[in-house]
């Protein structure tokens, strides 16, 4: 199986940064796609950024100049580096990847255990 591990969330004031990390482990044949998503109590679970499984990138409309996600294949790591942090961007965070544990395998949803990210003053 595939397990996703996130790490950098915390508590930062409005207008500051901070950067997500998620490193794949596991049995992994093939990572067809991988970003984050990101979930506030009461609501549902929405696309923050994302690599496609085409290679692009896909932004939720708002946070699009402020977030950037980024990889390193080699270590099967997404990072999501996040500017000008605002207090609606205050949730938990959770890495996505739909990925193929085995040749031949058909690929699995797979998400990590999320991270608190608090915007605040």
């Amino acid at each position: 199986q595939v397990q996703l591990v996130e790490s950098g969330g915390g508590l930062v004031q409005p207008g500051g940064s901070l950067r997500l990390s998620c490193a794949a482990s596991g049995s992994i044949f093939r990572i067809f796609a991988m970003g984050w998503h990101r979930q506030v109590p009461g609501k549902q679970r929405d696309l923050v950024a994302a690599f496609t499984s085409g290679g692009s990138t896909n932004y939720a409309d708002s946070v699009k100049g402020r977030f950037t996600i980024s990889r390193d294949n080699a270590m099967n790591t997404v990072y999501l580096q996040m500017n000008g942090l605002e207090l609606e961007d205050t949730a938990v965070y959770y890495c996505n990847a739909l990925a193929s544990p085995g040749f031949g395998v058909s690929p699995g949803d797979y998400w990590g255990q999320g991270t608190q990210v608090t915007v605040s003053s």
